[in-house]
């Protein structure tokens, strides 16, 4: 086998015999890195150690994995001013934080003979948030329903990043000492002062 030492440095291609007393000597172990290589390739090293950083660099890996969310809202076709505005804050806020935002009509009875009045609040949706997503899918029906999907034109990394310097400057503002109350036993009022000299001795 061919046998690379602990530091990545080329030993030779050495008998397994040979190679599994090198790794006694040095207190390590004889691992297999090419076994269809020819000849198989192994390596001296701390298996043990090898193991930990392994699953180390996974986890900060799936630490700065983006997960794309997709969030979703449901109206109704006469939504009414109040709740439209309530609908428009969250898909704002799910915008914000890089999110995609599915909007869903739902259409009842009657009103699925009257599709553009889903088709006009979807495109009077996306116009009121159009500095935070674009329509990343158009309208369209889907039985009783008719659905758009938003995307964010802040990238979901970026957001995070937003968030974390928000957090970190407000943990920052609270930590300054705030100004300090004069002691009330130094500072005396100037009426305090007037009674405390006409006190008789």
């Amino acid at each position: 086998m061919r046998l690379v030492g602990p530091n990545g440095e080329q030993v030779g291609i050495v008998r397994v015999e040979d190679a599994l007393r090198l790794a006694a000597e040095a207190d390590l172990d004889l691992v297999e890195v090419a076994p269809m290589a020819k000849p198989p390739v192994a390596k001296l090293m701390d298996f043990g150690k090898f193991k930990y950083e392994a699953a180390q660099k996974a986890r900060e890996a799936r630490k700065n994995q983006v997960n794309t969310v997709i969030k979703e809202i449901k109206l109704r076709p006469k939504i009414d001013p109040h709740d439209y505005g309530t609908k428009k804050g969250h898909v704002v806020r799910f915008l914000n934080g890089g999110d995609k935002v599915k909007v869903t009509i739902m259409f009842r009875g009657r009103e699925q003979s009257k599709p553009e009045l889903g088709f006009r609040l979807l495109q009077r949706l996306a116009e009121d948030v159009s500095e935070l997503g674009f329509v990343e899918s158009a309208p369209k029906q889907d039985g009783r329903n008719m659905v758009m999907v938003l995307g964010p034109t802040k990238k979901k990394a970026d957001a995070k990043a937003e968030q974390r310097k928000r957090r970190e400057d407000a943990t920052r503002h609270d930590d300054q000492p705030h100004d300090a109350q004069p002691d009330e036993t130094e500072a005396q009022s100037p009426a305090a002062e007037v009674a405390e000299a006409a006190r008789p001795e």
